[in-house]
């Protein structure tokens, strides 16, 4: 989240943090004497109480306390930060007929310009909270409360909520934010606080930050809602702001992932979050990679106002590596609320130690354990981790290497202009750094040749940055190997002026990042067809990859190539990012040209969906929250299983070829690989063209995206080979035997990348169009 702003009135100021403000004593000390009763409002499941200094305690609905709300604390540009010092309680009646309890808060002797109210009203399993503040002065948008949590079992826990939509135009559903909820538990029950927008990082023990926005009289209000009961945060979340119905599903297993041939259960809550009895209907599916439907059904459940239940949804088996998709709806009264995940398998594997393919950045969301994800960087075949240092978010590297799994960093900011004395300081502060984490190869810096291709810059990075970096690891003798600013695309114009001035002596490593638009990853445009801008064919892979090698080889020096950042977005019904089919698609063929373009390292950005400032929080406009390889819920998207196929078949494959196909079909494009399983081909048509989303409507950005399980490309090729059985395998590692029929195999290729063992070591002499 970012500071708010409310719209422009005379009390409005830019937001600020309540952060720094924060007062000490806003909790009551052990022992300290509590203030009469003075008011009490209850409902099924929660009780409130009003204490006669203002202070207002929450009960379940057995009467055990388990919240106190004291003090509330505002900002003006004048006063600054002041909080309450106790406050009057009264009944009022509501709008709806309903009482409430109202406190009208004491505030310092400093204060007598802020005036701060608060209203309390119970429904059922619900507590709703109200700050009404003014000020003469204007006041920031960014406020606190403080709430004491009574013998919780362990330490609250902040967690960013979203909620599914379907998209009108047709495309495929996706996420948006639907607030924050912090939980506190106890065996028998959770508490859930739902605010609208809060931040974490500005919510200590004492003081839960809380967002205002000003009304029509130019009064700042504060909503909170507390949420008691056996509920999950999904269920929580809907109940607080009275949603009619509201759905979360979830499954017992690290990332949803089973064992192959393990029945696969998943859990669904339902909650009715209105203010009656309801009947919900509760429908389901779950399908696999070609859509065959796995499983579903439909039953009817009655829940009581606030009431929630669970269903254990039973999908059957995988019998191989593979995935299904989930979905679990509920409506009532014309209202549905859905959720959706993905259920995956994916056997171990013995990995050899010679992989090229890591992640870009720290693996920053440790969830659901450190453990759980290190496993799971392990199963997938990840050989390095791009950023990981002492300090930094995720798993040390002492750690990571003890795994198997080489640590390097991009680390440091370059301030351009900055005085000898100054950049020589900054580089031995961040050499020192390198030292300690032990790291094996540095990148300096990251993306600095922006505006892409204006070639600004190469010259202040060198004498600002990358020289006094490579001079103070000679002073301290490290050996470690040192990459230039991973380039947004391959940016000729800025590497040239790099190399004219006296920077390609200075690295070991060329780094760049090829971030690819509706491109496949096999269009190769030279740099004189490239056309810059957000949507430009300057954003290719291949042709980027291969204009990189020409300029190592002009250059000289025998430099390594690393893909410090490689893509496949999902950003959901926009033209220009991959499908979640077609990014699965696209992950395995970008790690197979990578291997046979003689790329000495690729890491792909990034682990999981979400950014580490905003985790777990979606953003379906932002391409930043699609880059993953699993879903914001944790959850495999097919690229996950692209990914772990592609390292486990060419961390001991070597190149041999680009396959001709030309006298067969020229659209039949081929890589050959020697592997200790004998020669593979890797298989594909461009009979489609190397656009995809082509449809796409002329300056408009949506574009619906088909569901994952759906094929999408219209062009199928059927090709014959002499033999009597071949295995085929698909881009999410899925195997099929193909038997032959008198001697011939007969099989069909589209746009995607397969895998074939069984072709021979010359298949282009053998295939044949059907």
């Amino acid at each position: 989240m970012t500071d708010h702003v409310s719209k422009p009135t005379r009390r409005t100021f830019v937001a600020g943090s309540l952060a720094a403000a924060g007062v000490a004593g806003g909790l009551l000390p052990a022992g300290t004497a509590r203030a009469a009763t003075a008011y009490t409002l209850s409902a099924d499941g929660i009780s409130i109480v009003a204490q006669t200094d203002g202070t207002v305690v929450v009960s379940d609905g057995a009467g055990t306390e388990r919240i106190r709300i004291a003090h509330f604390q505002v900002k003006d540009t004048v006063l600054g930060g002041q909080r309450t010092f106790g406050g009057t309680p009264s009944l009022v009646t509501l709008a709806d007929g309903r009482q409430a309890i109202r406190v009208n808060y004491r505030m310092g002797a400093a204060a007598n310009a802020i005036t701060v109210t608060g209203t309390f009203d119970v429904t059922a399993h619900r507590l709703h909270l109200r700050w009404d503040a003014t000020s003469s002065n204007p006041m920031y948008l960014n406020s606190q409360f403080t709430r004491v949590v009574v013998n919780a079992s362990g330490p609250e826990r902040p967690t960013a909520m979203t909620r599914w939509n379907r998209d009108p135009g047709g495309g495929v559903p996706y996420e948006t934010n639907d607030g924050i909820v912090y939980a506190s538990a106890w065996p028998d029950l959770t508490a859930y606080f739902r605010l609208e927008s809060s931040r974490p990082d500005w919510t200590t023990p004492s003081w839960m930050h809380i967002v205002g926005t000003y009304d029509a009289f130019g009064v700042l209000v504060h909503e909170a809602d507390l949420v008691l009961g056996q509920m999950r945060p999904a269920a929580a979340n809907a109940a607080a702001v009275a949603r009619p119905v509201g759905v979360d599903i979830w499954t017992d297993q690290p990332f949803n992932l089973y064992d192959v041939g393990a029945v696969m259960p998943v859990h669904a809550q339902v909650v009715n979050g209105g203010k009656t009895a309801a009947s919900i209907q509760l429908t389901w599916f779950a399908r696999d990679f070609d859509g065959r439907k796995l499983a579903g059904g439909s039953t009817t459940l009655a829940l009581a106002a606030g009431e929630s239940t669970d269903q254990t949804l039973n999908v059957p088996a995988l019998k191989q590596q593979g995935i299904a998709f989930v979905e679990v709806k509920a409506s009532t009264g014309g209202t549905e609320a859905f959720a959706r995940t993905t259920l995956s398998t994916l056997p171990p594997y013995e990995y050899q130690g010679g992989g090229i393919f890591g992640v870009a950045n720290y693996p920053w969301l440790l969830e659901p354990s450190k453990e759980d994800v290190a496993a799971l960087m392990q199963r997938i075949g990840v050989a390095s981790v791009r950023i990981a240092y002492n300090g930094a978010p995720g798993i040390a590297p002492d750690e990571l290497r003890a795994m198997g799994i080489m640590t390097n960093i991009q680390h440091g900011d370059v301030v351009f202009d900055s005085t000898p004395e100054q950049a020589k300081a900054w580089a031995a502060e961040l050499v020192d750094v390198v030292v300690d984490a032990g790291a094996r190869y540095f990148e300096v810096d990251n993306e600095r040749n922006q505006p892409w291709m204006s070639g600004l810059y190469a010259d202040k990075y060198i004498r600002d940055g990358l020289r006094p970096v490579v001079e103070r690891l000679a002073e301290v003798g490290y050996d470690v190997k040192v990459m230039n600013n991973g380039l947004g695309g391959m940016d000729v114009n800025w590497t040239d002026n790099f190399h004219a001035a006296g920077g390609w002596d200075l690295i070991d490593v060329f780094a760049f990042h090829p971030g690819r638009g509706n491109f496949t990853p096999d269009y190769a445009p030279t740099p004189d067809e490239w056309v810059t801008g957000d949507n430009g064919s300057y954003w290719n892979f291949l042709g980027s990859v291969r204009e990189a090698k020409r300029r190592i080889t002009e250059y000289g020096g025998g430099k390594e190539l690393w893909l410090t950042e490689a893509y496949a977005c999902t950003r959901p019904n926009y033209w220009w990012n991959d499908t979640m089919r077609q990014a699965a698609e696209n992950v395995l063929l970008t790690m197979a040209l990578s291997k046979a373009e003689g790329v000495d390292g690729v890491n792909w950005y990034q682990l999981h969906d979400s950014t580490i400032h905003h985790p777990q929080e979606a953003v379906p406009s932002n391409t930043e929250y699609h880059f993953g390889l699993m879903n914001r819920d944790l959850s495999a998207k097919p690229s996950l299983l692209a990914f772990a196929t592609g390292t486990r078949l060419l961390e001991e494959a070597e190149f041999v070829r680009w396959l001709d196909f030309s006298r067969v079909d020229r659209n039949l494009k081929g890589l050959l690989f020697d592997t200790p399983d004998g020669p593979v081909s890797i298989l594909w048509s461009r009979k489609d063209g190397y656009l995809l989303n082509v449809d796409h409507a002329p300056n408009q950005p949506y574009y619906p995206h088909p569901e994952a399980w759906q094929d999408d490309w219209p062009s199928k090729t059927t090709l014959v080979v002499p033999r009597d059985r071949i295995t085929e395998t698909d881009c999410i590692g899925r195997h099929r035997v193909l038997d032959g029929k008198h001697g011939q195999v007969t099989f069909r290729v589209d746009g995607a990348p397969r895998i074939y063992h069984g072709l021979s070591a010359r298949p282009e002499q053998l295939v044949r169009c059907g």
